[in-house]
């Protein structure tokens, strides 16, 4: 079976070929750029797995892979842009490097291409894919504002930032998944199975990207380490200490997301140690494994080899175990 650098090397041949650096430039450089940063591809790779699997042809996943990429990329320049955030993929971000007007305006430029790259695909298609798309980015949309809501409520729950994580970060995945089902032309229920797959796998890698931005490596994981904890951001780490810790750290940890210091460093230490003391970081994991395990559930009614599933059932288990 094609491995996954296998497909994302096929993506990024097909990405160099399609982006170009044309007039005016201070709109398109800072797409190139974004674009360049590279990353791990995951949503286009899984576009063009899910066709591949499913028996499609896969060159005729590659428009689809790239809308895919090219909103996710739009996604990361606005929050970038709403987040203050300096660093991404361990890179200066768009906004910083030139400015905030010129980070929403090709942030707006590269939501526009992601509909233009469906063109080429046949009338049905096209139908499908847009409808799914245009679907799947509302609920980013949504999952942003919960985001953004979440920093202004002292009563955020663990349900209500499940729902987020799934809409901000979840259903894309899902989609570029359903979407390679609906390019190999596989039923609707094998693309509606395929979809739930990619939606608990990607709650799962959120709730890992959580876990990685208190304690990743910051030689690796490209983001800022502790960008949570100095943002206030209410996460699943977060919300589990509350209601696991004793109520002196409790209130420790509600005083320490008020604060804004000028040097993070003790700030972001403490608020760690509280995260590893009150058992919320094996919570974590514990959650990561059970969506990991709902996603695997999901392959069993979809109709394809027990060679191909467990194509699938290893990415799922690589993407548990990554340090970036």
């Amino acid at each position: 079976m094609r491995s996954t650098a296998f497909y994302r090397n096929e993506f990024i041949i097909h990405l160099e070929k399609k982006i170009e650096v044309k007039e005016p430039k201070n709109l398109y450089e800072p797409i190139n750029y974004i674009l360049g940063l590279g990353g791990k591809r995951l949503r286009p790779v899984l576009t063009l797995m899910t066709t591949d699997l499913f028996g499609g042809i896969l060159q005729d996943a590659l428009d689809a892979a790239l809308a895919i990429e090219m909103f996710h990329n739009f996604s990361l320049v606005h929050d970038d842009i709403m987040d203050d955030a300096p660093l991404r993929r361990g890179k200066t971000t768009v906004h910083e490097k030139w400015d905030v007007n010129t980070g929403i305006l090709s942030g707006d430029a590269m939501l526009i291409n992601s509909y233009q790259f469906f063109e080429s695909y046949d009338s049905e298609v096209f139908k499908k894919l847009t409808i799914l798309f245009s679907k799947t980015a509302i609920e980013v949309c949504e999952g942003q504002q919960y985001d953004v809501d979440f920093e202004l409520r002292d009563d955020v729950t663990i349900p209500e930032y499940l729902k987020m994580i799934e809409y901000k970060t979840a259903v894309l995945v899902a989609a570029a998944m359903k979407m390679g089902a609906i390019i190999a032309k596989a039923s609707q229920n094998d693309t509606d199975y395929i979809y739930e797959f990619g939606k608990n796998l990607g709650i799962a890698f959120q709730l890992q990207d959580d876990y990685l931005d208190a304690f990743g490596d910051p030689e690796t994981f490209g983001k800022q380490v502790g960008g949570d904890i100095m943002e206030n951001k209410k996460t699943f780490l977060y919300l589990k200490s509350l209601e696991f810790a004793p109520k002196e750290q409790q209130e420790s940890l509600k005083h320490l997301y008020s604060l804004q210091p000028e040097d993070p460093t003790t700030k972001i230490e403490t608020v760690k140690s509280i995260f590893m003391e009150s058992g919320a970081v094996e919570e974590a994991k514990k959650e990561i494994s059970d969506y990991t395990q709902k996603a695997f559930d999901a392959l069993v009614s979809i109709k394809m080899s027990e060679k191909n599933k467990s194509v699938l059932k290893e990415f799922g288990e690589n993407l548990m175990k990554r340090t970036v």
